[in-house]
């Protein structure tokens, strides 16, 4: 009895320890802002890094600051979630501009599709499953390096006409 007591504190002692941040948001002091923007103001916060869209799609500026973390991410990555709350999808693509540009991704992973299952109102950040399909819906920003900050982006919410979903079964 004693050995099955010491296997289940051990297995909790685990998965505690492998599943949880090495420090927790107030360690990064995150400061976000979004607004929607002209292609001429977002020209001016990218440069020629501005996404492609059409004349009746709206772009969004963001920029988010953090300090720098108190420990390496050692392989992992922040991701940044823009969610269009009329149809609770992803943007297509990101135009993103960083001191560390090399550690910015513009992209998407199985794995946020747990984040999606765990957290209601980021319901978004996966893919969605159509009977026995997955429809890729937009991506996200990866940031893999601490250093990164600020991030500055922008993105095109496009104006709802036909489906925003690419399948990946």
């Amino acid at each position: 009895m004693l050995a099955v007591i010491l296997a289940m504190v051990a297995f909790i002692g685990w998965r505690w320890w492998h599943n949880h941040p090495p420090y927790g948001p107030e360690a990064l002091s995150i400061k976000s802002s979004l607004q929607f923007v002209s292609p001429e103001e977002a020209q001016a916060a990218l440069g020629e890094k501005v996404p492609v869209s059409n004349g009746r799609d709206q772009l969004v500026l963001g920029r988010v600051p953090w300090q720098i973390p108190p420990k390496p991410l050692d392989g992992g990555y922040f991701a940044i979630f823009l969610l269009d709350k009329r149809t609770n999808l992803k943007p297509g693509n990101f135009s993103a501009s960083s001191p560390r540009q090399e550690a910015v991704e513009l992209g998407s992973a199985s794995v946020e599709n747990k984040i999606a299952e765990r957290y209601s109102w980021l319901q978004g950040a996966g893919d969605v499953r159509e009977g026995n399909s997955w429809w890729s819906c937009g991506s996200r920003l990866a940031v893999s390096d601490g250093d990164a900050s600020p991030l500055t982006f922008v993105a095109p919410f496009p104006y709802l006409e036909g489906s925003l979903c690419v399948r990946v079964s």
